[in-house]
């Protein structure tokens, strides 16, 4: 006799197949796969604070990569902290320029006055992005620390962004959605709702019969246009008819 397949080994088999499946789907479907990438180090010298791993790293509005690591390193030199981030660019993604990794392609974008900045992505969440821009009038400061990757130069982080941040008035917004959320609980629970929902159900079903009654009455006209000339035996067959 032929052993038993276990059904467990079976489940097993097809949960695996279609988890390999849908990961298929979605490298094949982004794209990630054929994309070409390059890793490049920034260096902020102020606090970081609301940018995260995954954040967009942007160019005029439009998204060129992604915040891959955010660390702290100490400067002996200089003495002080420094903050690397690294950034995954996608090649190609400025048509027509010189490609970031590529035969130094990055060290013409920055004589042409690349520069990277920090920039706030939500003014509700405090979250920032990293946004790339040409600065031609603004010196290409390189720290030279880290040598696994090619660094591209940023701006100083301006004070302006925590103090547009701090501005925003996060419990007030807060209490105001509350609010609103407590108004339009109270109107769905109220009984003034339930009952003007009741009376508009009562309607539709009024409506809904009358419909039919003249829907019947017009099948009857059809079938006895003669019953025009005779109300009474018209009406007595129609309800006859109900």
């Amino acid at each position: 006799m032929s052993r038993k397949v276990n059904k467990a080994v079976i489940g097993l088999f097809v949960v695996g197949a279609l988890v390999l499946l849908i990961i298929g789907i979605v490298v094949f479907g982004s794209g990630a796969l054929f994309k070409r990438t390059n890793k490049f180090v920034l260096y902020f010298d102020g606090s970081v604070k609301g940018l995260s791993i995954g954040a967009p790293v942007m160019f005029r509005g439009v998204s060129i990569g992604t915040v891959r690591d955010i660390s702290l390193i100490y400067d002996s030199k200089l003495g002080t902290i420094m903050l690397p981030v690294i950034v995954e660019i996608e090649q190609g993604r400025i048509k027509g320029a010189p490609s970031f990794g590529e035969l130094g392609g990055d060290k013409k974008m920055i004589e042409l006055g690349l520069r990277a900045k920090l920039e706030v992505q939500s003014f509700l969440t405090g979250q920032l992005m990293i946004s790339f821009d040409f600065y031609p009038d603004k010196p290409a400061e390189l720290r030279g620390i880290l040598k696994a990757y090619p660094e591209l130069p940023t701006l100083p982080i301006s004070p302006d962004i925590f103090a547009l941040m701090n501005e925003i008035p996060i419990k007030e917004i807060a209490k105001n959605l509350e609010a609103t959320a407590k108004g339009i609980n109270r109107l769905v629970n109220s009984s003034d709702l339930q009952r003007s929902l009741y009376e508009l159900r009562n309607t539709f079903q009024e409506t809904k019969q009358a419909m039919r009654s003249l829907r019947l009455l017009t099948e009857y006209l059809e079938q006895h246009p003669e019953a025009i000339l005779k109300g009474k035996a018209m009406d007595n067959s129609v309800h006859s008819t109900e």
